[in-house]
């Protein structure tokens, strides 16, 4: 059974704090000797909130394969590490002026000191990686930033063309999200001394759930409340992204509901009447309800590839791994 809303939110706040006392402490001795500035940001970056998903999901992953190891949270602090140092690359990309709420660390340290920031959590993750996780466990983990690299490299590519299809929309989640994912699951589960069985579980749990996590988020960009979010709606139209809402209403739009799509990509998309128009035509077109359903099938599906743990001597960490998923669906931030 998966854990109740009050449970997995005691959880995820003991093991928060859990996971950020082994992120400080790591920090303390890796940072000793370096600038005050860069030390600065990347504190700025990593403890401005968030919800710590990905480092609990290394847990969880290692906790139902059978592990009882307190180093799991060093483990499970790289895959924190890379998630920031993806976000602040991201805030570059796209200019972003916030995140969560409050200044991005581009806009609040300079562009030059951000990216720097980022790369440094990058290669601190790898490092990480390499002394828990093996060298299986480090290939696993490179190959998933290498496909991050490649999904925002598919994601320019797709930019502004309403022709998108569904798989190749996947194909960019897939890599940007998924990927990161799927690996922290896996590499937990490596960790663990999983069995092939276990090691494939988690990781299809992983694909599935990282793949419904980033529909929401396509979904929160339009139905969000900034107040939740920490970031106004209409985000992904401004930089011309092409999300499952939107793919799905236009297959059952109209020639001219699509004509004026095209249009409104063409044009001005930092206007709010356009994306407002955008917005209700996905409505009207069934494109969030249908995305919606998407996700909660992948749900389905992550949880379903859980059964394999029924048996698992931590029943309490696979209630966690169900709890999670059913998390996603309902997140607003």
């Amino acid at each position: 059974m998966p854990a109740d809303k009050t449970a997995l939110r005691d959880f995820i706040i003991s093991e928060t704090t859990s996971i950020e006392e082994a992120m400080r402490d790591d920090l303390a001795g890796a940072l000793r000797e370096n600038d005050p500035l860069l030390i600065e940001v990347i504190e700025y970056a990593l403890f401005g909130g968030g919800k710590r998903i990905r480092p609990l999901l290394a847990i969880l992953a290692a906790r139902v394969c059978a592990l009882q190891d307190d180093s799991i949270y060093r483990l499970a602090a790289a895959f924190e590490y890379l998630h920031v140092a993806t976000l602040v690359h991201d805030d570059v990309i796209d200019n972003a002026k916030e995140r969560r709420g409050r200044p991005s660390a581009g806009e609040k340290y300079g562009i030059a000191a951000a990216i720097l920031a980022g790369d440094w959590l990058h290669a601190r993750s790898m490092h990480l990686v390499g002394r828990y996780g093996g060298q299986v466990g480090l290939g696993v983990f490179c190959r998933s930033t290498a496909g991050m690299v490649d999904g925002e490299f598919l994601q320019l590519r797709y930019a502004a063309d309403c022709e998108i299809t569904e798989e190749q929309y996947f194909a960019v989640i897939h890599r940007k999200t998924a990927l990161l994912i799927e690996s922290t699951c896996e590499i937990g589960a490596l960790f663990a001394g999983a069995d092939e069985k276990q090691r494939s579980a988690l990781t299809a749990y992983g694909h599935k759930l990282g793949n419904a996590f980033q529909v929401i988020d396509d979904l929160l960009d339009y139905c969000g409340d900034r107040l939740n979010t920490g970031k106004k709606t209409g985000n992904d139209f401004a930089e011309g992204k092409v999300t499952l809402p939107l793919i799905r209403a236009l297959k059952a739009a109209d020639d001219n509901a699509r004509k004026h799509v095209v249009d409104l990509f063409s044009g001005d998309r930092k206007d709010p009447e356009a994306y407002a128009v955008l917005s209700r035509m996905i409505d009207e077109n069934g494109g969030f309800e249908s995305a919606r359903d998407t996700a909660e099938s992948l749900i389905e599906g992550a949880i379903a590839d859980l059964d394999v743990f029924s048996e698992t001597d931590d029943p309490e960490g696979l209630a966690m791994l169900h709890g999670i998923a059913r998390y996603v669906l309902k997140r607003d931030r």
